[in-house]
């Protein structure tokens, strides 16, 4: 089971899409997804802040890989997902 982060917005249209692109996804059943609202946290606004939203993808040893951001691009989290 892969993990994924999405980092998003409550008001963020195109987080919803990404979001709803990921539960579409043919291999959802092969990840997790923990969404996390950036404004709650001044660090992730300063890390994050104009390119929500943006799906990170956690390794098995916990470093981080940047997937995507603004849209899902499919072959990014494919590529991922093959790891």
């Amino acid at each position: 089971m892969h993990n994924l982060v999405l980092y998003s917005r409550s008001y963020c249209h195109l987080c919803d899409d990404m979001l709803a692109a990921l539960h579409a996804h043919p291999q959802a059943r092969q990840f997790r997804i923990k969404v996390l609202d950036v404004d709650a946290n001044e660090d992730l606004v300063r890390q994050y802040d104009e390119l929500v939203p943006v799906l990170v993808g956690v390794k098995p040893d916990g470093s981080k890989v940047r997937i995507c951001h603004y849209f899902l691009v499919q072959e990014a989290l494919n590529v991922f997902l093959s790891l």
